[in-house]
């Protein structure tokens, strides 16, 4: 049965907008870059994600700063050379609650490709029941390499692809405290899941990321405890609310969980290898 959950949607999103998209801190890692139009998220290291993580382009919204449909455009192009210019990994992270309604479109005519929609789910932490992993499964913290080069290797056999970048972005945060990650590991001591938390300090939020799970695993609750698990390590780090990006595959676990979907995003990147 799903449990039903008590977020106010309208509120939750505000804040969620406010805090970790228009008015995010800057962390030791990253450069915040705001203007009356846009937040952007600026990479310290090569392997740090940079892109936009909110836009207002509408000409009728704001009463100053006016943007006619050109000068919309001439922004996005501007975005669009960063982006090639970028070192790592750059992205529109477009809400489909963003302004103007045209925007999708604006973004692939300036040369942009977009991914998978992914629903942005959000709970309360203190709501998310506790689950504990299947029989002869154990949650391990990371804190070394060894512990860094398995998340890594969980991460490419459950998604496929080169995730050499994800931990090197590990590396940085568990050195600054900003981000756990913690493994599921089966009896005979291998690696089955990693998923990871991100924390921003400031704000009421901490992120959920990662939770892949290798094939033969999947269906068997380890996603649903390292869910609980996260959400346990958040409260008591301070977190109101976990945020995820979740694609179609955890979206059916979350909202048995007690997520509630406040919105869809859609990222936006150069159509190029490594641009993921």
């Amino acid at each position: 049965m799903t449990t039903q959950s008590p977020l106010n949607v309208e509120t939750v999103l505000a804040a969620l907008d406010r805090q970790l998209r228009r008015d995010l801190p800057a962390d030791a890692r990253t450069t915040v870059v705001r203007t009356a139009r846009l937040t952007r998220h600026v990479a310290g290291t090569p392997h740090g994600w940079s892109g936009v993580l909110w836009s207002d382009l509408d000409s009728d919204h704001l009463d100053s700063d006016h943007l006619d449909s050109a000068h919309a455009d001439q922004v996005i192009a501007e975005v669009v050379a960063w982006f090639r210019a970028s070192a790592g990994p750059a992205e529109w992270k477009h809400y489909h609650h963003d302004r103007p309604a045209d925007l999708p479109r604006r973004l692939v005519a300036a040369g942009l490709a977009p991914g998978p929609d992914e629903a942005v789910m959000v709970a309360e932490a203190a709501a998310v029941p506790d689950f504990a992993p299947p029989p002869g499964v154990t949650l391990v913290a990371v804190s070394d390499e060894d512990g860094i080069a398995a998340a890594v290797r969980v991460h490419e056999m459950s998604f496929g692809g080169d995730f050499a970048w994800l931990g090197a972005r590990m590396r940085d945060a568990l050195t600054t405290g900003s981000m756990d990650v913690v493994l599921a590991v089966a009896a005979d001591g291998t690696p089955v899941s990693a998923a990871r938390t991100e924390y921003y300090p400031g704000t009421d939020f901490a992120g959920l990321w990662g939770g892949g799970t290798i094939p033969q695993w999947r269906g068997k609750g380890v996603y649903r405890a390292l869910v609980s698990h996260r959400a346990r390590r958040a409260q008591a780090r301070g977190a109101r609310y976990l945020q995820v990006d979740a694609l179609p595959t955890s979206r059916p676990i979350l909202e048995r969980v007690g997520f509630t979907q406040v919105t869809t995003t859609t990222p936006y990147t150069l159509p190029e290898p490594g641009r993921t």
